[in-house]
């Protein structure tokens, strides 16, 4: 059995075991933007789903799996560590979470509403994600990758599985990259139903590290500089799974500026009645670069998130 085909089995069959658990998000057509670029354009509507995310997939699935009662630690304060603590509270899972100081309040009050247990420790995202390691060393409980781990991918392919029977012939799909859980999962499951859809995967120039891997071969430190799109940056473990997954399945690199994710930003906002997370816009800004080529066929987009700051995506929407 192939990688592709692999993932995609595991993906189907955690299809079956947690539907009951998560939200079939949508399809939805395009209000506006495709019909302008001639495309039978599509938004696979995660920024719908429960907690806002995508991450909630891959987090139910793990946890899931592990069972009522079982303990295990992860780290972030993003749409990860709020999946896996609205995760857990579904599952019955006892789950810990390590948040660097910086946390906001506010994600710091949502986390700890789903009755996580919290450890505050180090500077970044870095050191918490470090600490959480150790800890699951030491206690000997898993920790739970946001994209490093089979279960994970498989969750995140669900979404795939969503869209094979919502509309029966996709000639492209664009999927944002982190780091590689999504486009690994959905990319798989699309490529074993129809090796001809083609998968594009798109990257914020400012923190590029699975394009920059898909790239050489290899998982090697790139620049990580501020982005809009916040919920993909960030770099990568040098095993992780997901390099010869994504690279299997990835047909097009392509990578975006702040501008243009910007601009992407304001064409959801304004043409589609939609605010999403800058990551789910960098997604829209790949296909907007490569729309004339397009004309004509049928285009999903991955809207992979809302969970934005208001602070700073509201006076972006400005024209």
């Amino acid at each position: 059995m192939t990688l592709i085909a692999k993932t995609a089995a595991s993906a189907h069959a955690a299809h079956a075991r947690i539907r009951g658990l998560i939200y079939e998000t949508p399809l939805l057509p395009s209000r506006a933007i495709g019909a302008r670029l001639g495309v039978d354009l599509y938004f696979k509507a995660e920024n719908f789903q429960h907690t806002g995310s995508f991450k909630l997939r891959g987090a139910t699935h793990k946890l899931a799996l592990l069972g009522q009662g079982a303990q295990a630690i992860t780290a972030s304060s993003g749409n990860h560590g709020i999946a896996c603590s609205h995760a857990a509270q579904r599952t019955g899972a006892k789950l810990t979470v390590v948040l660097p100081e910086t946390v906001s309040p506010a994600k710091l009050a949502r986390i700890r509403s789903y009755g996580t247990e919290v450890i505050i420790h180090g500077a970044d995202s870095g050191l918490a994600e470090a600490h959480a390691q150790g800890v699951s060393r030491e206690r000997g409980i898993p920790y739970i990758s946001p994209y490093n781990d089979a279960d994970i991918i498989a969750g995140q392919g669900i979404a795939g599985v969503e869209m094979l029977a919502q509309h029966a012939h996709l000639d492209a799909v664009f999927i944002s990259l982190g780091g590689g859980g999504l486009v690994s999962g959905i990319g798989a499951v699309l490529k074993a139903a129809n090796p001809a859809t083609r998968v594009y995967g798109v990257s914020a120039i400012a923190s590029a590290a699975l394009a920059a891997a898909i790239r050489t071969g290899a998982v090697h430190d790139v620049p990580h500089l501020d982005t809009l799109a916040d919920g993909c940056a960030g770099g990568m473990d040098t095993d992780a799974m997901t390099l010869p997954i994504a690279t299997a399945v990835i047909d097009h690199l392509i990578d975006c500026s702040e501008a243009e994710i910007t601009t992407a930003l304001r064409a959801f906002a304004h043409e589609e009645n939609q605010i999403v997370e800058g990551a789910a816009a960098l997604a829209l800004a790949g296909f907007l670069q490569v729309a004339p080529k397009l004309r004509g066929k049928s285009v999903a987009i991955v809207t992979c998130g809302a969970n934005y700051d208001p602070a700073q995506i509201m006076p972006l929407l400005q024209r």
